[in-house]
């Protein structure tokens, strides 16, 4: 299998998040202990965002399951779904109460089902049943669920429909181009529509916290809170794409997995990117270097368990442990003044949750393999998190 290849190149779009200032043009009311970025309302803007990304990434997991014929795969994603409907619709309800929550889970699931719909017909190149999906989801899920949160939070119809509709075509997208095993274009796909499930969160908290400013003290808004959603947002997509790789080499899926690496390499220079707009070049380079460096070890990993070598994968376990775990949090902990012990403990966490995978993977266990996928994935926001508060202390005046 061919090594992932070092991120060099920058991303103007998570500098420009980092750089932008505070919509709202106030400083977040902070209780006290806490900082800019962990208010309430900060808490919320980041789970939204951190849900509704995952959403795209398993919906995208799930159908290609189902156009691959990988049917153990497409039941563990489908529940994993299914699970994260539950957790916006309780989002929703905390903002909105249990009623809110209760319509907001039977539009949301709604909307899921008609997706596989979609999925099926294409499977199976039935044009009448793609057609009735799509005019299901553009015809009911659109307008319902556009008043819902129009309704809720005090967005214009029109802009939230607007968005709604192109999460739709995103998705339909990926559907289209993973039916065509197109993966270069179906992992260009997923990022772009990710990202567009950010600029959904990013509209409707900020309306959320206006409206029940009282359950959501803070700002929503504020450049530090921008930090962490980028990071946060980066490292969960970096987790999801490496288990899209693994899963493509392991299954021998070769095309596929070239296509999961460049996607990859592509997101880890956006997080090189972020880095380097805060600390400069020279701390973006070190980061890809060494970032680059742990892809690296888990192609090892990966291709020693696909090979059921133990002493291989020892080999990248230590290599990942004992070289990429220090290296990364000493270059954290110099750059922001976090704690490097504790750092070494997040990553070291990281490598090893990302490990589970493979091996569930490796052994053909779908549901284990899944339900570790989002454990590791929900346990990047633990590195991105305090990382982002490290960096909002060390560099006040940027915040």
């Amino acid at each position: 299998m061919p090594r992932w290849k070092p991120a060099a190149v920058a991303a103007a779009a998570a500098l420009t998040l980092l750089a932008c200032g505070n919509p709202s043009g106030g400083q977040p009311s902070a209780a006290p202990g806490q900082g800019p970025t962990d208010t309430r309302a900060a808490d919320l803007r980041v789970r939204l965002d951190y849900l509704l990304g995952e959403h795209l990434l398993l919906a995208s997991k799930d159908t290609g399951a189902a156009l691959g014929g990988r049917a153990d795969d497409f039941t563990a994603y489908g529940s994993l779904l299914n699970r994260n409907g539950t957790d916006l619709g309780d989002l929703f309800g905390s903002a909105f109460g249990s009623s809110a929550a209760n319509r907001f889970d039977q539009v949301w699931s709604a909307h899921n089902a008609y997706f596989v719909d979609y999925t099926t017909g294409v499977a199976r190149q039935d044009q009448a049943a793609q057609g009735k999906a799509v005019q299901e989801l553009t015809t009911d899920y659109v307008p319902e669920f556009a008043d819902l949160l129009s309704g809720a939070t005090g967005l214009p119809r029109d802009s939230v429909t607007d968005l709604l509709k192109e999460h739709v075509a995103g998705t339909r997208q990926i559907v289209d181009d993973q039916a065509k095993k197109d993966w270069p274009a179906v992992y260009a796909d997923v990022r772009r529509a990710y990202a567009h499930m950010r600029a959904i969160g990013d509209a409707l908290a900020p309306a959320i916290v206006k409206k029940e400013s009282g359950k959501f003290p803070g700002s929503a808004t504020a450049r530090g809170v921008d930090l962490r959603v980028t990071l946060d947002q980066l490292l969960q997509e970096h987790l999801y794409l490496a288990t899209d790789a693994t899963g493509a080499a392991l299954g021998g899926r070769v095309d596929e997995y070239q296509a999961a690496a460049k996607a990859l390499n592509d997101n880890g220079a956006d997080l090189g990117s972020a880095l380097g707009g805060l600390f400069g070049i020279d701390a973006q380079n070190q980061f890809n270097q060494v970032w680059s460096a742990h892809d690296g070890y888990f192609v090892d990993y990966t291709t020693a368990a696909a090979k059921k070598d133990g002493a291989a994968q020892d080999r990248a376990m230590t290599n990942l442990t004992t070289v990429y775990v220090p290296q990364l949090a000493s270059l954290l902990a110099g750059a922001t003044g976090a704690s490097q012990d504790t750092l070494a403990s997040q990553v070291k966490d990281h490598v090893l949750t990302t490990r589970d995978v493979v091996d569930a993977q490796a052994a053909k266990d779908s549901q284990g393999a899944a339900a570790k996928d989002r454990t590791a994935a929900q346990h990047m926001q633990m590195i991105g998190d305090p990382l982002a508060a490290a960096i909002v202390r060390k560099l006040p005046a940027r915040f």
